[in-house]
């Protein structure tokens, strides 16, 4: 075997070097950089909740939990029933904005005990003029909902019929088209869907049939995420931070 001169030497000595610290820096994450898996959040939710730039409240409100803890995640868009099963099953990480007793119809899912929104549930209508007095207040009519709002799914019973559609816009479709008589979603994300949708038409009733706080719902695999997302929130109503991501998702949306 040929012997290697000290030139020869040096070189190749100079090479294993400059590998050896290629791969110190391929393997070593830069600082600040995070090697967790970003978990996946799911969510139904419309402007100004949710949008597709994923600037709107809830978004930003669950994001900005996230960042806090130091967590890593993501956002995407299902149909309402479907972001509740993925979630449920493990296949999404998790979902919002629910009632907190999402847990009753699926197990797998546990609530983060510190709302994110706020939904007034109101009958939206074309032709309808009465004060409703609460669910039964609906029973004389032809009523659609979307499938998976399960505050909807319990308490709305007995009516002439009741129709579950996919999605808010076939629900304000079948509203204009005179398929049902009313229906009943979000007042403030109906009302903006309203605007897009160009449907002058269609108006609230009010009083609302309830009112409730809406929740960020954790796959139990991340039980111990649970109370840090809690006082992150938490923290964001005291310093101020949760009021200005909703005024200025609303001065935006406004625009």
């Amino acid at each position: 075997m040929k012997s290697l001169s000290g030139t020869e030497m040096k070189k190749s000595l100079t090479i294993i070097a400059f590998v050896m610290l290629a791969t110190v820096f391929v393997q070593v994450p830069a600082p600040g950089a995070s090697s967790q898996t970003a978990l996946v959040l799911n969510t139904a939710d419309i402007p100004p909740d949710s949008a597709p730039d994923q600037r709107g409240i809830g978004d930003r409100v669950v994001k900005e939990a996230f960042r806090r803890i130091g967590v890593p995640m993501r956002l995407v868009h299902l149909p309402s029933e479907r972001a509740l099963i993925n979630a449920d099953e493990g296949i999404d990480d998790g979902n919002y904005a629910r009632i907190k007793e999402i847990g009753k119809f699926y197990p797998n899912l546990l609530p983060v005990p510190e709302s994110v929104l706020k939904f007034e549930f109101v009958v939206f209508t074309k032709n309808l003029h009465f004060k409703p007095r609460g669910w039964d207040s609906l029973k004389p009519y032809n009523v659609a909902i979307v499938r998976g709002w399960k505050i909807l799914e319990a308490n709305i019973t007995g009516t002439k019929s009741l129709m579950k559609v996919r999605d808010e816009r076939l629900l304000f479709d079948l509203l204009h088209s005179d398929r049902v008589d009313a229906i009943v979603y979000d007042l403030s994300q109906g009302a903006a869907l309203l605007r897009e949708l160009n449907y002058r038409d269609i108006y609230p009733l009010r009083p609302p049939l309830a009112v409730r706080e809406m929740y960020l719902h954790l796959h139990k695999k991340h039980a111990d995420l649970v109370p840090r997302l809690a006082h992150a929130i938490r923290d964001m109503k005291k310093d101020g931070a949760y009021n200005t991501i909703i005024r200025q998702v609303l001065h935006d949306h406004a625009k």
